[in-house]
């Protein structure tokens, strides 16, 4: 017996989808609690509480001070109890809309996701991930299910920079590169066609990027943001856990435990956590397809500006021991890493951490001596 958390209840999409969602709104909740974190989007959170006030709704405003982690947790499920709030309202991107889901979670509250960017699929998904204060990779929580209503409002998701978009691409990609390793000769029909599925997504992403970047608001931007913020979730959730990450989410696991790399966003880490774990299926697998994908990848991600080496990730001066530490940290006994067709050591992720952008088997031994 298997349990799958799918998809969010309602999904409103589309210009003008956050006005359309006041009577969905209305009917979830009298009380609701508006989580935001960041001080550039906090006009714009102003904007959407001044809405649901104007619907006679009792709105509480709070923020996060850090990514999602237990302390903000701790201190805004007081601010919960002590308004009587009835409903998460999350904001932001994916560290919000996390702490939001998990929050709604413990307190047994109605959920509503609003991405105000196609950075990831945070507002989808029936998962959370949490770090600590200082922004390190701790753990993930799945959720028993999906949020209640999900508002993905294109003048909301537009008006953000497009690094953001760049980053979500990477973060979507991720889905095919993983999905079709973690899925292994799965026999589950769920499973097989999530994985086709992320085959499309990907060959969309690679046909439709560089017109969705060019033209804001375009058809290709409407389509590609979708499939970064929509279509991914999706995916997770038709697949399960079997076609969720790997070792490109392991390596950015890995990353985040380096204070250095917490200026790039979730999806640039990931997209460099793709290359390496293609370094990885290339040279310790044997798999040369992996090798000609990496190929493909480094010039599609430079001409977004997705990191694919270490200077890059500004990690150039990393230590051999801070680098040490990335690579532990994504081979935990726990890590998502270990869903490779074969066994992988840290010196092995070290070695492909340093040689992503690497064409000779030869360097990367080289390196890994």
């Amino acid at each position: 017996m298997q349990q799958h958390a799918i998809a969010p209840a309602v999904v409103l999409r589309g210009e003008g989808a956050w006005q359309e969602a006041m009577p969905a709104l209305q009917h979830l909740c009298r009380r609701p609690l508006l989580l935001g974190r960041s001080a550039a989007t906090r006009s714009l959170r102003e904007q959407l509480a001044a809405d649901l006030s104007r619907r006679n709704l009792a709105v509480t405003m709070a923020e996060l001070e850090h990514d999602c982690c237990e302390s903000d947790l701790t201190r805004i499920s007081q601010i919960l109890s002590s308004n009587g709030c009835d409903a998460v309202v999350a904001a932001g991107g994916g560290k919000v809309l996390d702490a939001g889901k998990l929050l709604a979670h413990r307190h047994g509250l109605a959920c509503i996701t609003v991405p105000t960017s196609a950075a990831t699929c945070a507002g989808w998904t029936a998962l959370a991930n949490l770090y600590s204060a200082e922004g390190a990779f701790e753990g993930d929580v799945a959720l028993d299910r999906c949020p209640d209503l999900l508002v993905f409002d294109h003048a909301l998701v537009r008006q953000a920079p497009a690094r953001t978009l760049a980053s979500g691409i990477a973060d979507a990609m991720a889905k095919w590169y993983e999905a079709s390793v973690s899925s292994g000769a799965s026999g589950d029909g769920l499973v097989q066609q999530a994985v086709q599925m992320a085959r499309v997504l990907r060959d969309q992403l690679l046909l439709d990027a560089k017109d969705a970047m060019a033209q804001p608001g375009g058809e290709a931007w409407v389509r590609v943001a979708e499939a970064c913020g929509l279509t991914a979730g999706l995916i997770g959730g038709i697949g399960g856990a079997r076609c969720r990450t790997v070792a490109a989410h392991a390596v950015h696991n890995g990353l985040t435990q380096l204070h250095a790399s917490h200026g790039h966003l979730h999806g640039e880490k990931v997209g460099f956590g793709i290359l390496v774990q293609l370094r990885l299926e290339e040279v310790i697998g044997g798999n040369r397809l992996a090798g000609q994908a990496r190929r493909q990848l480094l010039p599609f991600f430079q001409e977004f500006g997705v990191p694919v080496s270490l200077d890059e990730l500004g990690l150039g001066q990393a230590s051999l021991s801070a680098l040490q530490e990335v690579a532990a940290f994504a081979c935990r006994p726990e890590s998502d890493l270990h869903h490779l067709p074969f066994p992988v050591q840290p010196s092995d992720v070290l070695a492909a951490l340093v040689s992503t952008t690497t064409s000779s088997e030869a360097q990367l031994h080289a390196s890994q001596a």
